[in-house]
């Protein structure tokens, strides 16, 4: 199956790509949530969004919409950081290792990294897809799946194990302005600090940052 760029699609979460834009995307590994945790999640999620497309202004809407999503993530990561249910593969060092090789191959041939920061059952990466042809760039859903296609055969090699390594689903959001980008880059930075992990962000051996 050929995954071409579009300007937004969906399968259980909403996305959006405009083109050029830089994206946020958070993965994890499958199990990692229990299914209720999800389920919960997403009916609250629909019931927010249905509510602001019902009650809310036109002109606040997109605001709104945005911030309901923002919030959304939120409690995802929140539940992803207590690291309670499921596997917790990352937090191997040969495999972090695998999936920080992987990520670092595909900067420059399908996107310009910006920065990101790995977790004991989950990720966080920020990148701007770059142009495959002229006025079409890199898809989203095909740079996650080249990258969790690849990284799952040769950890479940190092496991010795098979079966679902990654779960199918990413959550991804646009990066609107400066100022967000930076607050998204101390968010990810930050992540193994605020989780109690360790004291300093510079001590993470799994992050990396371009500047």
């Amino acid at each position: 199956m050929k995954l071409d760029y579009q300007e937004s699609y969906a399968r259980h979460l909403p996305h959006i790509q405009p083109p050029g834009a830089t994206l946020f995307v958070t993965f994890r590994l499958a199990g990692s949530l229990p299914l209720s945790v999800i389920d919960e999640l997403e009916a609250e999620l629909k019931r927010d969004l249905a509510h602001i497309r019902q009650t809310a202004d036109p002109a606040n809407q997109p605001r709104l919409l945005y911030e309901a999503q923002r919030r959304a993530f939120g409690r995802l990561d929140r539940e992803l950081d207590k690291a309670g249910h499921g596997p917790r593969w990352l937090q191997q060092p040969a495999i972090a290792s695998l999936v920080q090789e992987s990520i670092h191959f595909l900067d420059g041939q399908k996107y310009a990294l910006d920065c990101y920061c790995l977790m004991s059952n989950h990720g966080h990466i920020v990148f701007t897809p770059l142009e495959e042809a002229a006025g079409r760039y890199f898809a989203i859903s095909g740079i996650m799946h080249s990258l969790k296609r690849h990284t799952a055969t040769e950890a479940n090699k190092r496991l010795g194990r098979k079966g679902q390594f990654w779960q199918h689903e990413s959550y991804d959001h646009i990066v609107r302005d400066e100022a967000e980008l930076n607050r998204i880059r101390r968010y990810v930075l930050m992540n193994p600090v605020k989780a109690g992990l360790i004291e300093s962000e510079t001590d993470w051996p799994y992050s990396w940052a371009s500047w």
